[in-house]
């Protein structure tokens, strides 16, 4: 009797899933896309590298506009970064293989899961890598900083960790003229999680949208969503 192949879970990351291995793969990533496509296609500037954390861990918070963000966010910090991703990402085979050789795992972006906590928690055991989360969830290219998920403001204060903002702009249209492109990225100041949700949200909000001269639009908190994640929190994780 032939045994049925187990399904592979991408929302639960265990301590040893963050391997050497997948940090070289990641680095292979960076160095074929943002240091090899990208420059010749843009002309990069990158400022504020003093503002990264040299002494602790953090969650790299950029804005979202391309594929290329992941890679750009990793070699403007220099560091390993698990990258959460939607969990649709995940249903064909060869991106989620290539997403998990990356370190990436799925996210429900609907709501805040205890297996998403988990994950976070061994990704910060590992004293190495950082925890990486878009804000706004999927791709925005109107250059307008709204409708900001809160859940990275929530597992920043659930682990105790502060948040590092990076403003990326210039391929929200992909330029494929060689040098013709400019893009710029700018890290911001961290943010302390040792404030309320909805400040956390706010200044995440405002800092990316004076980094990068996008608009902004408050984002208020949904008072049963809140609910629902405190609920969460209560379970044993």
């Amino acid at each position: 009797m032939l045994m049925k192949k187990k399904k592979s879970n991408y929302t639960k990351r265990e301590v040893s899933d963050f391997t050497e291995g997948k940090f070289q793969f990641q680095l292979f990533g960076r160095w074929l896309v943002a240091r090899t496509i990208i420059p010749f296609f843009y002309h990069v500037e990158l400022i504020g590298t003093e503002n990264i954390p040299t002494d602790r861990s953090f969650i790299v918070a950029p804005n979202h506009i391309s594929y290329f963000d992941p890679f750009i966010a990793g070699e403007a910090v220099k560091k390993p970064i698990a990258f959460m991703g939607k969990k649709e990402l995940f249903t064909n085979k060869i991106l989620a293989f290539l997403l998990d050789n990356l370190a990436c795992f799925a996210v429900n972006r609907e709501k805040l899961e205890v297996s998403t906590i988990k994950t976070a928690i061994n990704v910060f055991k590992t004293k190495k890598w950082m925890l990486g989360i878009f804000p706004q969830g999927g791709i925005r290219r109107n250059k307008k900083i709204e409708k900001i998920n809160k859940g990275f403001a929530v597992i920043a204060k659930q682990m105790k960790t502060d948040i590092l903002p990076i403003g990326i702009t210039g391929c929200e249209q992909y330029n494929w003229i060689p040098f013709k492109g400019k893009l710029k990225v700018s890290i911001g100041k961290p943010i302390s999680y040792n404030q309320d949700i909805d400040v956390i949200i706010d200044e995440w909000g405002q800092q990316i949208s004076q980094l990068i001269d996008y608009s902004y639009t408050k984002t208020g908190l949904d008072d049963e969503k809140q609910e629902n994640t405190e609920l969460a929190h209560n379970n044993s994780i």
